[in-house]
């Protein structure tokens, strides 16, 4: 049995989570901010068993995509002084994949 925690965009979770039901993944859907640009996203928590876990990565790879978004480089002293916005690649996901001891479902 393995822990998968999937950090994804906000914008992809509804897809994710329609497509996880699709393929009877069971998951816990936790609101979470992410540090780089400070955006909400959406962290998932699913108990999946080894031979299944390709079937979630496959997923969570065709649904969370990765998308490019203007952001403005702030200098140092946090001051915007006009700089030019640069396009930044936002979405697609990082998947933690953990080794589980025990799972318990009461």
């Amino acid at each position: 049995m393995k822990l998968v925690l999937a950090v994804i965009q906000d914008a992809d979770a509804p897809a994710l989570m329609r497509a996880l039901s699709e393929h009877h993944f069971e998951a816990t859907k936790l609101a979470s901010t992410g540090g780089f640009l400070r955006e909400g996203n959406t962290t998932l928590m699913l108990g999946v068993e080894g031979a299944r876990l390709p079937d979630l990565k496959r997923l969570v790879a065709q649904t969370c995509r990765t998308r490019t978004r203007p952001v403005r480089a702030l200098p140092p002293s946090g001051e915007d002084e006009g700089s030019e916005p640069a396009e930044v690649a936002v979405g697609g996901a990082v998947c933690f994949v953990l080794g589980v001891q025990e799972f318990i479902k009461l």
